[in-house]
């Protein structure tokens, strides 16, 4: 059995200014595929690890190119089509000499010209491959499914956690249906519907909130003996594209009925509760002043600026609101300022300069001009990521202090879901009375179990929880919460390879 495995993984902001480049993505080529995934909680690693037990000794898997990009602001399309030549380029050799494919994804890319590049990646390796051989992906619950990718698969497995948790094992669920079309010959049919809703906030924690009653029902489906995969795309509200919106998707072994009924419930089950998945949020002046009389420690979240999800990082809104109060605690921030690292690499530990600090990418923010001492600085360009274990690059880092503020500054912009930038550059969170934290959400040991209170803040950024100040013009119309009274009467589509 021979089995192609491949992948092209990014998330993307619309609204952050600052173009995605070639550079911004880390490529892997052939076996360096298998040895970073064996044993690790990833999508290939899950996949790897069904397959082999499987077809044991019978099994041949040949790895192709993997493409993983730092979520981003729309990647440029000169850099997309070099990247689709390296991602499709090796599977012609293979072409007829293949059982089938599994291709990890995540499905909110978008390029400045290409508002599917997933779908176009998709359609064009079904060119070369041909239609008898069955694809399966894996993908976020944050992608946007489109019509295109759903016309050139033949399963689909999504991610049944948020925050994330789950890679291994959606891997494994991508390959279990891959199996399922090769060992019992099963005729996929999926169904989905559109939901024209953008949802945020709290209520879409898994194991807490409103939207975990969807994925319970998922998982119970994939239960049924004739469905191979189901689940529930609440998408990257950031991305604007065309197919932008919430999806239950659905697929079974050759029974259209079961797939459309299923993806119905989930659907109006759902859309009552759009209201109360939407952020909750405290202003800026409110944050700060109740922050200042908490005994602490405190957690500021700044969601509008979290480069997991699209932007750019570099804002320091909340902290000059706090310089601005005279906030009278000690504050750890991140901060995204390639010159104000390569200033603190110039001056040495120990030196002060004064300079705007922050505003560097993205021109809405504006600079944050102090007086800075450099308590250090480092070049690790390979930490490891406290929640997911992946590879995170920052470039050089510094961490800059003034007066009750403590900075740490990186060259570039990379997921903050966790504490890893703090802890490589000594700076723990607990020793600090208010953090400001660039995600919506992060595992709740990491901050929420221990701070006294959290604040989810109402700043400005390229990925605010605040949608309908966001600004989309590309995707579908009317929609919630832009638009508060849009109607919606659940409608099924039904793809099938079968």
């Amino acid at each position: 059995m021979r089995i192609l495995m491949g992948g092209c993984n990014q998330e993307i902001s619309t609204f952050n200014p600052v173009p995605c480049e070639y550079e911004f993505f880390d490529f892997i080529r052939g076996e360096e595929i298998r040895e970073a995934a064996v044993g690790t909680n990833s999508t290939y690693g899950g996949a790897i690890a069904e397959l082999e037990a499987e077809y044991g000794d019978d099994l041949e898997l040949i790895f192709t190119y993997d493409a993983e990009g730092t979520a981003a602001g729309p990647l440029r399309h000169s850099a997309f089509l070099k990247i689709a030549d390296e991602f499709l380029e090796p599977l012609k050799e293979h072409a007829g000499k293949i059982d089938g494919v599994y291709f990890s994804m995540h499905g909110a890319m978008g390029t400045t010209e290409e508002l599917d590049p997933e779908g176009y990646l998709l359609e064009e390796a079904r060119k070369i491959l041909g239609d008898e051989i069955p694809i399966v992906i894996s993908m976020d619950l944050h992608g946007i499914l489109t019509a295109k990718m759903l016309e050139n698969i033949s399963g689909l497995a999504s991610y049944h956690t948020y925050p994330h948790v789950d890679f291994e094992d959606t891997g494994r669920r991508a390959a279990k249906s891959l199996i399922r079309i090769l060992r019992d010959g099963a005729k996929p049919i999926a169904a989905r519907v559109r939901i024209p809703t953008l949802v945020r906030g709290n209520e879409l924690i898994t194991e807490t909130g409103a939207f975990g009653a969807q994925i319970r029902y998922a998982k119970e489906l994939e239960k049924h003996p004739e469905v191979m995969s189901a689940g529930m795309f609440i998408c990257n509200p950031f991305t604007d594209v065309p197919e932008l919106c919430c999806q239950p998707f659905v697929f079974t072994d050759n029974n259209q009925e079961l797939a459309e009924e299923a993806v119905l419930k989930q659907a109006t089950d759902f859309w009552p509760n759009r209201n109360i998945m939407q952020g909750q949020f405290t202003s800026l002046e409110d944050s700060v002043s109740q922050g200042a009389q908490m005994a602490g420690p405190v957690a500021f979240y700044d969601a509008a600026d979290a480069p997991s999800s699209g932007a750019s990082g570099d804002s320091v809104e909340i902290v000059t609101e706090m310089v601005r109060a005279n906030y009278p605690h000690t504050i750890l921030t991140s901060v995204v300022d390639p010159a104000a690292v390569a200033k603190a690499h110039e001056v040495g530990v120990g030196e002060t300069f004064t300079m705007g600090v922050g505003g560097a990418l993205d021109s809405r923010f504006a600079p944050l001009k102090l007086d800075w001492t450099v308590q250090s600085i480092a070049n690790n360009s390979n930490i490891k990521m406290e929640t997911w274990k992946f590879r995170l690059n920052p470039g050089p880092t510094a961490v800059l202090v003034s007066g009750n503020l403590t900075a740490v500054a990186m060259t570039k912009s990379l997921m903050m879901v966790d504490r890893t930038v703090f802890f490589d550059n000594g700076c723990d969170p607990k020793n600090y009375h208010s953090t400001i934290i660039k995600t919506p959400h992060a595992e709740p040991e990491f901050f929420d179990n221990w701070v006294e209170a959290k604040f989810n803040v109402d700043a400005i950024g390229s990925t605010s929880a605040n949608l309908p100040t966001l600004g989309h013009t590309v995707c579908e119309r009317p929609m919630y919460p832009m638009e508060p009274d849009t109607e919606f009467t659940p409608k099924t589509e039904v793809f099938s390879r079968g």
